[in-house]
């Protein structure tokens, strides 16, 4: 039997912030691969290539894998907190969440007409995943989430590797249809991309998500999520801010460990393909998961305990609106380098296109500002909002 918390669940502002920071990463990754396409001009320079290089490495050395992270936490955390309001007024949240993921499928679609990378359709499939979680004990939970964070999947391959050198990585096709994606952006109109986003974008996603260990990672962090909303801790509450600082120094120490094993391990067996991805994998997921851990305890620790908060506030109109930026940002950066579009990919190199983010967030967040002033909710949030409770009175 499910017993609620009995405490409200305002709004988490450090939440919203961290969601914030979270997107803004995810739309700088998206801008310098070009929107899922790795197609870019030869620099001008032998400096220029160096500077690039040196702008796409520190960019997915601080942001690939932990803004994802932070929001697929976010997301655990958003569904306890619906889930708990819901059932404090005696009302089974369950399939209303159910056919709030039927909805974001929808809306993943809708992405995938604009960008073939769409990550809202595989977070929907993830959400049915953990429903039957969201009454189960915290115990339960939480191992559950350290079996997933332990990579089962690519520990199996590991060991695959070991006792067969020969074996190989698992291989469920992704690769096959990064063609279709690549003539469609390179060459084709809108609707080319549409339509391969569809054919070839939707399962690549899921394919290479299940080959890399992101199916399971996302998993995993809507359950820590979970916990998080259980517990309170982005509440300054009790001895909150003593856990965060206790995450926050044991986190900085599995960083500094991971980071060099990550990058010496797996090429130790580079020779032995299917331990060498795996580890690779594996490895690469507890270090972000270290780091993102350190960026989510050192903004809440900043948040609660300096006067850095008065700027960090600023941001929690842009994750408010997280939803819309997403969708934006597909359309508008798609239209920015797809051949559909400017065709950008031709001419901007990794500094032009992360400095093209950058300068687009600024637009979205002056937008989210000034569109908050006046309204509850972003564009697209209302209007899954509105859908989610449809036929309730």
């Amino acid at each position: 039997m499910y017993t609620h918390s009995g405490k409200p669940n305002t709004r988490i502002d450090v939440a919203d912030i961290l969601r914030g920071i979270a997107i803004g990463g995810i739309i700088l990754i998206h801008f310098i691969e070009h929107m899922n396409f790795y197609s870019f001009p030869e620099a001008s320079s032998a400096l220029w290539a160096k500077i690039n290089q040196a702008v796409w490495d520190s960019t997915f050395f601080l942001l690939a894998g932990k803004m994802y992270a932070i929001f697929a936490m976010l997301f655990g955390l958003s569904f306890y907190i619906q889930h708990d309001n819901q059932a404090q007024k005696g009302i089974d949240f369950r399939p209303r969440f159910a056919w709030r993921m039927v909805l974001l499928m929808m809306f993943g679609l809708f992405d995938l007409l604009f960008y073939n990378g769409d990550i809202l359709f595989l977070y929907a499939v993830c959400g049915f995943v953990v429903i039957p979680f969201i009454r189960a004990k915290d115990k339960f939970i939480f191992w559950t989430a350290v079996l997933l964070l332990l990579q089962p999947v690519e520990l199996f391959y590991i060991f695959k590797g070991i006792i067969d050198p020969s074996a190989l990585p698992m291989d469920l096709g992704s690769g096959k249809h990064w063609g279709g994606l690549y003539q469609a952006t390179g060459e084709g109109t809108i609707l080319d991309v549409a339509l391969a986003g569809l054919k070839h974008g939707l399962p690549v996603n899921f394919l290479w998500a299940i080959e890399n260990g992101r199916m399971t990672q996302t998993v995993c962090f809507f359950l820590f999520g979970i916990l998080l909303g259980r517990k309170r801790l982005f509440y300054n509450e009790g001895n909150n801010l003593v856990i965060w600082k206790n995450i926050f120094v044991s986190s900085l120490i599995g960083f500094i460990i991971l980071v060099p094993t990550y990058y010496l391990v797996p090429k130790a067996v580079e020779a032995n393909a299917c331990a060498h991805h795996g580890l690779n994998v594996m490895l690469n997921m507890w270090k972000n998961f270290s780091m993102m851990l350190l960026i989510v305890s050192g903004v809440t620790l900043l948040y609660y305990k300096t006067s850095a908060k008065n700027w960090l506030i600023k941001i929690a109109p842009y994750g408010k609106m997280s939803l819309t930026n997403y969708l934006t940002q597909s359309i508008v950066g798609g239209m920015l380098f797809y051949n559909w579009g400017f065709g950008l990919f031709r001419h901007c190199g990794h500094t032009a296109s992360i400095l093209m983010g950058a300068g687009f967030i600024v637009i979205q967040f002056l937008f989210c500002r000034w569109w908050l002033k006046n309204h509850k909710r972003g564009p697209f949030e209302e209007l899954w909002s509105r859908a989610t409770w449809l036929g309730k009175k």
